[in-house]
């Protein structure tokens, strides 16, 4: 098990969980920025494609990598790394954007370098948390840590697109750099975290060794296994609801800044929603329960998306798909945190990033394309269908029910 430092573990998850909020802010800044120049500059399907590819193939590579050095490394000081790189890069693209170079393809570039360093920052967030929160605490902690992700989707949409229309996109650029910087500062200053036992051995480090550990971790547990061949097929099949949607507002309803806002509203306001209700209620006692409620509720409402030509009601949908997103996300998030040993953690939440990486990309190159030549309503339909389908899967699963069974603590 992981060491927990038990000693005012609330002041310290505030603390991290702060940081992190902050750091955020300013990514989605520029994320929003990004993504609504290029839906209403180009209204390309293949733009779009391109942009996620620059978004995710970075990671892909670098993920496994990231994992070995989660496990064998400082896990605060490679956070802090990860927020230096993309503050770094985000300042390069607003001195250049001033300078007059600024271009569509510089965005591309500018995602594919943020992209490297999310590849570090997601596992060892992952890894991370179970590190200074007690164990029967983990549940409420991912589901507050999932409200206040979606608050800061409800903000940052709206300041974005505020911004957007009042200034220049270079100026969101230096947002995000001021923010990343306090992220760091508020680490480095505030919040000791002792090396995790791992780190401390000084053995040397091979990396396609430690990685072949991690892969031959999942190959011994067949629950792991069972979840990541689920989740790459649940990625692919969420991709166009992901992806898609601004693009099929922007077509379908109207191609105004506000509509492209109304939809994050939504989602964020839902996923505040379910974090809180995730956090309170805590889900099911069998964890894979309570995942299956959330990828039916996902299947349902992605059909739901792509059967209605009423705008307000496309929100209504919108938002309740938000409240589905953490009460799927954090039961399988605390499902591996309790149930991977400690110095396995972060090379398994790299090999599930780069599954992430590999399958979106993937889909878009399928997707994308094909949202050009058919209406974006009829893959949604159809991908909602199949969202639904595969949650009969995940119940029938004995490996995974049986993990997905609450510890038993020993007297």
């Amino acid at each position: 098990m992981t060491l927990i430092m038990t000693k005012n573990w609330q002041r310290n998850i505030i603390l991290f969980l702060a940081s992190q909020t902050i750091s955020l802010f300013g990514s989605s800044l520029v994320q929003y920025a990004i993504m609504w120049y290029i839906t209403l500059e180009t209204k390309s399907g293949i733009m779009m494609t391109i942009s996620i590819i620059c978004g995710f193939l970075p990671t892909l590579f670098l993920s496994p990598f990231a994992g070995v050095w989660v496990d064998r490394f400082s896990r605060k000081s490679l956070i802090i790394l990860a927020d230096a790189l993309i503050a770094l890069s985000t300042l390069i693209s607003a001195i250049i954007f001033i300078k007059g170079f600024g271009s569509l393809w510089l965005l591309f570039v500018m995602s594919a370098i943020r992209a490297l360093g999310a590849a570090v920052q997601m596992p060892a967030v992952g890894a991370l948390i179970p590190q200074i929160v007690p164990e029967d605490k983990l549940t409420q902690v991912n589901g507050a840590n999932g409200s206040i992700m979606a608050i800061v989707n409800l903000i940052s949409p709206m300041v974005s697109a505020a911004l957007l229309t009042m200034t220049t996109l270079e100026l969101i650029f230096f947002i995000d750099v001021v923010t990343a910087i306090i992220a760091i500062l508020i680490l480095l200053l505030f919040l000791p975290i002792p090396v995790h036992a791992k780190a401390l051995n000084k053995e040397p480090i091979s990396y396609f060794n430690d990685l072949a550990q991690g892969f031959n971790y999942i190959k011994k547990h067949e629950f792991i296994k069972k979840f990541f061949y689920f989740m790459a097929i649940f990625l692919i099949l969420v991709t166009p609801v992901a992806f898609l949607t601004p693009l099929q507002v922007a077509r379908s309803f109207g191609d105004d800044v506000w509509r492209l806002t109304a939809i994050e509203i939504a989602f964020s306001l839902g996923m505040m929603a379910g974090g809180a209700i995730i956090a309170t209620w805590g889900g099911f006692k069998n964890k894979i329960h309570t995942m299956t409620l959330s990828i039916f509720l996902t299947g349902m409402l992605t059909f739901l998306l792509g059967f209605t030509p009423i705008f307000s009601l496309y929100l209504v949908f919108m938002a309740i798909s938000g409240v589905a997103m953490p009460i799927f996300h954090t039961p399988a998030t605390v499902l591996l945190q309790e149930k991977v040993e400690a110095d396995f953690l972060g090379r398994i939440f790299g090999i599930l990033t780069m599954i992430s990486s590999a399958v979106m990309p993937l889909g878009m190159l399928v997707f994308g394309p094909l949202s050009d030549l058919i209406e974006i309503e009829w893959l949604l339909m159809g991908t909602g269908l199949l969202i639904f389908i595969q949650g009969f899967f995940l119940i029938k699963n004995n490996a995974l029910l049986e993990a997905g069974k609450p510890i038993v603590k020993q007297e």
